[in-house]
């Protein structure tokens, strides 16, 4: 199961289809659905998070919680929608591009795809970039 919830002013434009790209997605790599919770939040909502359980004083567009066993993928995700916009115009991509890229990260980490060397990142980009190819909301 899927959920969205929202701490701040904004709504997925489409649910469900957001929701079965996110199974295809974990589907294509082997594994089951479980219960992901996302939450759609804004910077001083997540900068808190940060401090208070990762002890990291910084602004950060995702922090995700792990809760998979096995093969059965599952976790609480964070995102602000803030710093996704920000980092929107920073790439020069669209906000809906960014969004999803991010929706669909924090996904690929409970499936063991690491981003901290270089190598992990970009296994971990095109992994995104493959997911993103599955993407279908109109």
């Amino acid at each position: 199961m899927i959920e969205f919830n929202y701490e701040t002013d904004f709504q997925l434009k489409n649910e469900e289809k957001t929701a079965q790209w996110v199974l295809n997605c974990i589907e294509k790599e082997g594994f089951e659905l479980g219960e992901i919770n996302y939450v759609f939040c804004d910077d001083t909502y997540l900068h808190k998070m940060n401090v208070e359980f990762l002890q990291h004083d910084t602004l950060t567009d995702i922090i995700s919680f792990d809760y998979t066993l096995g093969k059965l993928v599952g976790g609480d995700i964070f995102i602000s929608i803030e710093r996704v916009k920000e980092n929107a115009k920073e790439f020069d991509v669209l906000f809906e591009n960014e969004l999803h890229r991010v929706i669909i990260h924090g996904v690929l980490h409970y499936m063991k795809y690491k981003d901290k060397t270089d190598q992990e990142k970009q296994l971990m980009r095109t992994k995104e970039n493959d997911s993103l190819k599955l993407l279908n909301l109109n």
